[in-house]
């Protein structure tokens, strides 16, 4: 069993802590969180104890369950891993690149295990495509959320859009080519909207956008590859994939006619839509973490995994800085 804590008892930090209470994996020694009017609140309500400073905590535990603000990550990490314990640390994974090296370094040096919360990973509807062949030549990505105070610390691209940065990323396999990027800041002090375009060495392209003052709440992904079309609703847990293959007489799926060069030939296009197995996406990402420490095996989101994503959201933050000097 995996004694842990956590640091940050806010929104997520309250979720981490409700269900690694049901995870028996751990033991949840308890919480540190520096306001203390949320971290009595919060002692009561899940009967926890309540460390009085990050040090001590650490001290107690095996793994330590970082779920602080994310100007906060690195600080909380590297006392963690000073002292060569496991982390598990909410994205992104630190608030500059540096940061993140740093921290992918500090691992390695102290051999413990680490992952990054990059939860759509473990999104029902992600998830089942985990049987489907995957060779995605282009992407388009819809992130769209009613505005929150909460999180405006960062800006929408560390906020929102590396959440699909980090999907794309995992699924192309790809070193990035080419970045462009344009956004603007509406409520917050940072950019609040925001659109990119990521190129690949193998061809591929994605186009993401993400809003945080939006009217409405989207999070979708299309992916166009050969003979295919895969439709991802991460936020209504739906998946849907449309394939191209040639028609037998007997085959009831829609029939369409394409020219292959001078001659017409009958095309079906079939709709699948896999199965969407009843999963806690934050459960089973810390279900996994537990497992990796156990076992001994690699992380399910490791640490330069989240390096990466958070190389190329600070790439789409430099053009759109230097866009907004160019007006």
């Amino acid at each position: 069993m995996v004694r842990i804590g956590v640091l940050g008892a806010g929104h997520l930090g309250k979720i981490h802590l409700r269900l690694l209470k049901e995870i028996p994996a751990y033991e949840l020694v308890g919480f540190y969180d520096p306001d203390d009017k949320q971290a009595e609140q919060v002692a009561a309500q899940f009967g926890l104890h309540r460390f009085h400073s990050v040090d001590d905590l650490i001290d107690a535990v095996d793994a330590v369950d970082i779920v602080t603000p994310t100007l906060s990550h690195f600080d909380c990490a590297r006392k963690a891993l000073k002292k060569t314990r496991h982390i598990f640390i909410e994205k992104p994974i630190a608030h500059t690149v540096r940061e993140a090296r740093q921290i992918n370094d500090l691992v390695k040096e102290a051999g413990v295990k680490a992952q990054v919360g990059h939860v759509e990973r473990f999104n029902p509807a992600f998830l089942a495509l985990k049987d489907v062949a995957m060779k995605p030549m282009f992407i388009e990505s819809h992130r769209l959320a009613f505005f929150n105070p909460r999180g405006t610390d960062v800006s929408v691209v560390l906020d929102l859009m590396i959440h699909d940065i980090d999907i794309i990323l995992h699924l192309v396999r790809s070193s990035v080519k080419k970045v462009h990027a344009s956004g603007v800041a509406v409520i917050s002090d940072q950019p609040d909207i925001a659109n990119a375009r990521i190129e690949f060495d193998n061809g591929c392209v994605a186009n993401l956008t993400a809003s945080r003052i939006s009217m409405k709440v989207m999070r979708k992904m299309r992916l166009f590859q050969r003979d295919a079309y895969i439709s991802v609703d991460f936020a209504e847990k739906e998946t849907e994939i449309f394939t191209l293959a040639d028609t037998n007489d007997d085959d009831d799926a829609l029939k369409i006619e394409v020219d292959t060069g001078g001659k017409f030939s009958q095309k079906s296009i079939r709709l699948d839509k896999p199965e969407i197995l009843p999963v806690n996406a934050i459960q089973e990402e810390l279900t996994l973490f537990a497992r990796a420490i156990a076992e001994d095996t690699e992380t399910a989101v490791p640490v330069s995994d989240g390096f990466h994503a958070l190389e190329v959201a600070h790439q789409i933050l430099e053009k759109i800085q230097k866009n907004h000097f160019a007006q």
